[in-house]
């Protein structure tokens, strides 16, 4: 069981911040009609209900999402944009665009949505945002909130705002209500204490996730990185070299190398990362920080 003052370290937050992002942690029943609505099952459905209704909100949102899981970005990017006209500072919109923004490596217009996003949401309760690519469980795990703080710190990691980064996750941490999302914001933060220098923080967090039973659906990945970064295990090299996926492969890929960055192995590590940015799989957050972490080795 862990101590709060190990949850303290593991956020880097104080006591009184924590308990104001715990207790926003419920997803709030005030949005659950929209919240809950059955998505649009593809691209066509999807564009054929924004069609219909261009103003709706959940149409737009749906429209931009389906648009970004074909790799259109700049067209959802586009969608959201004209979205953002009749529904301004939507934190939704917001959300969805500065993903796609990280898609298309503009990180600092990422940065700008996502931390609006962040402003608006202060006052807002938190909601369950569903899945287009369901888990295998059918579970949505995440939040609007803890995906707006998740997001932001992957903005914050590919500007190299570490210590930003490190704060954005610890949020996200607070604010996740499952394992899935506190697992892959624990990792994300072990990377930020990498970067700012702190080798046994990074490993003290990892091994506060490493070290106990969890529940996951959907971030197995992040959690072998982890017990990777804690010394427990190195499973995580072997499903490495058996990743079946560009996904899978791009965060177990930049997870080893920034393994081998966190053991002081620097030749590994830009190895690694060389292989990587030359492999398929372009939009995966792996595959874009790899691409960030060899311009930070130079």
């Amino acid at each position: 069981m862990e101590t709060a003052a190990a949850q303290r370290f593991a956020l880097g937050i104080g006591s009184a911040a924590l308990a104001a992002c715990v207790a926003t942690r419920a997803p709030a029943d005030s949005d659950s009609s929209r919240a809950l609505r059955p998505p649009p099952p593809n691209l066509a459905a999807a564009e054929a209900r924004w069609k219909a209704a261009p103003a709706e909100l959940d149409a737009i949102v749906w429209y931009g999402r389906r648009l970004g899981y074909e790799g259109r970005f700049d067209e959802a990017v586009a969608v959201y944009s004209a979205g953002l006209e009749q529904h301004p500072l939507d934190p939704e919109l917001l959300r969805h665009r500065g993903h796609r923004y990280l898609s298309l490596r503009r990180f600092e217009e990422a940065r700008a949505d996502l931390e609006q996003a962040a402003r608006v949401l202060e006052r807002e309760p938190d909601r369950i945002e569903l899945d287009g690519a369901p888990n295998d469980f059918g579970v949505p795990r995440g939040t609007l909130h803890t995906n707006v703080w998740y997001h932001l710190g992957l903005a914050y990691h590919c500007l190299r705002r570490d210590e930003d980064a490190a704060r954005a996750f610890a949020l996200c941490l607070a604010a996740a209500g499952n394992d899935d999302f506190r697992v892959a914001a624990a990792y994300w933060r072990a990377l930020a204490l990498i970067h700012l220098g702190s080798a046994g923080g990074a490993r003290e967090l990892a091994g506060l996730y490493a070290g106990r039973e969890l529940e996951l659906m959907e971030s197995f990945d992040y959690a072998e990185l982890l017990r990777l970064y804690a010394g427990t295990s190195t499973r995580a090299l072997d499903q490495l070299a058996a990743a079946e996926t560009p996904l899978v492969r791009a965060t177990l890929a930049y997870g080893a190398a920034m393994w081998h960055r966190l053991e002081g192995r620097e030749p590994e590590a830009r190895d690694a990362l060389l292989a990587l940015v030359g492999s398929e799989g372009s939009a995966a957050f792996g595959r874009i920080a790899a691409e960030v972490e060899l311009g930070r080795m130079h």
